[in-house]
């Protein structure tokens, strides 16, 4: 027999039976814990069979009681003498056990693992602030995690979200066109795909969306960066746009303008052939309510200034529209009802576009308030353009809706 190795037989008869199975899994979980194999290990509930056999292990008597105190040192000193494990205890179990992984060397992998996985989205997020935090709240919150069933799986997803997103934003394009472009597979942002909530949740970061669920909400975050969900549903109400000759759809404003007829125009149009290209120098007034354009309609028809129309809070099609507008060089007036509502939206916007208040003001609140208006209810928001307006809001507890300055508003917008 080589003296210089180990004796497989013996350390099996000695440490490798079914005597001694629990002892044996006892010292792999404190080496995998990173626990030296020291000191003493208690076994508690021992039969009588098992305290046998580390007795004999150890070349004691048999004891009683139900509970076996093994001293560690012992068993190494025990296994190096008799040659059945010359190089101690430790390697003992891993001869028997197979090789062992500390649990901080396991997580460090997984960890090491776990970083490989991410890179390509943080790659695609790091140029940005905005994705970047974003990326970084999604590294904390372990939602990738929870969507995957290992890190393979993982890096997989994380690739198909960076690609993605490295695509946004888009040109008015499909979601589907855009999904089978990006990622090969026309579905594979549809709304029971896992990747869809991360890139969403990218949109929404790059383009300041609030938080939000449903149909409508991912629809509107989607056309922020330029892929339509759906660009048919979302409108916008416009009268006396500029129209380019060019295209099907500025063709079509100027002939409603023409007959001063207010037009509906989708985000399809808006994406799919910008028809404003004539915005240089041009003001655009902007309301809240389809009352505003219907008066405007009737009494001014073909002479009335460019007004839009946001019908509440503006939807996919409108905040296109602004954006071509300031883009071309427009400049936007913004109007709304003095309630907190009109405040919310006319602050929401003011994340997309740039806008001056028009007859939106503190004094013009006073102007209009007079003692009229129905009860103001709701919580406060702040009046960033007119920082005076939101106290006096609250000082007179009354809201005035467009349609009872609807006269005022009309006179702004007549041309000669």
């Amino acid at each position: 027999m080589d003296l210089t190795g180990p004796d497989l037989p013996r350390l099996r008869r000695l440490l490798g039976g079914p005597g001694t199975a629990r002892l044996l899994a006892r010292l792999r979980r404190r080496m995998e814990d990173g626990t030296p194999l020291t000191g003493t290990l208690t076994l508690s509930r021992v039969g009588e069979g098992e305290r046998a056999a580390v007795e004999s292990l150890l070349g004691r008597r048999p004891g009683t009681g139900t509970s076996l105190s093994v001293p560690l040192d012992t068993l190494d000193t025990v296994l190096r003498s008799s040659a059945a494990s010359p190089d101690g205890l430790a390697a003992a179990v891993i001869l028997l056990t197979g090789p062992v992984r500390s649990r901080r060397e396991a997580d460090d992998e997984r960890e090491r693992a776990w970083a490989a996985a991410l890179a390509p989205l943080e790659q695609v997020c790091e140029t940005n602030g905005a994705l970047a935090r974003w990326c970084a709240r999604v590294r904390s919150d372990g939602r990738i995690r929870r969507l995957t069933a290992d890190n393979d799986d993982a890096a997989r997803l994380v690739r198909t979200v960076a690609r993605a997103v490295a695509a946004l934003p888009a040109e008015g394009v499909a979601l589907s066109e855009f999904a089978a472009r990006t990622l090969g597979d026309a579905h594979a942002l549809d709304d029971d795909r896992p990747a869809t909530g991360l890139v969403l949740g990218a949109a929404r970061a790059l383009t300041d969306q609030p938080e939000g669920g449903g149909a409508a909400w991912r629809r509107r975050v989607w056309a922020a960066v330029g892929v339509l969900k759906d660009e048919l549903s979302s409108t916008v109400l416009a009268l006396n746009l500029p129209g380019d000759p060019a295209t099907a759809t500025g063709r079509a404003l100027a002939a409603l303008g023409e007959a001063g007829q207010p037009a509906v125009l989708t985000l399809r149009q808006l994406a799919g052939e910008p028809a404003h290209t004539r915005w240089s120098g041009t003001t655009v007034s902007v309301c809240e309510n389809p009352a505003v354009v219907a008066a405007a309609a009737d009494r001014l028809g073909e002479r009335c200034a460019p007004l839009v129309c946001l019908q509440g809070q503006p939807s996919a099609a409108a905040l296109a529209l602004l954006r071509q507008a300031v883009g071309g060089g427009a400049r936007l007036r913004v109007h709304g009802d003095f309630d907190w509502g009109g405040v919310r939206i006319a602050t929401g916007l003011a994340r997309h576009v740039a806008w001056q208040p028009w007859r939106f003001g503190a004094a013009d609140y006073r102007a209009a308030v007079s003692g009229r208006g129905r009860p103001l209810t709701g919580t406060p928001a702040p009046t960033g353009w007119d920082p005076g307006l939101a106290g006096l809001m609250e000082q007179h507890g009354r809201r005035v809706e467009e349609e009872t300055v609807v006269g005022e508003l009309l006179a702004d917008l007549a041309r000669d």
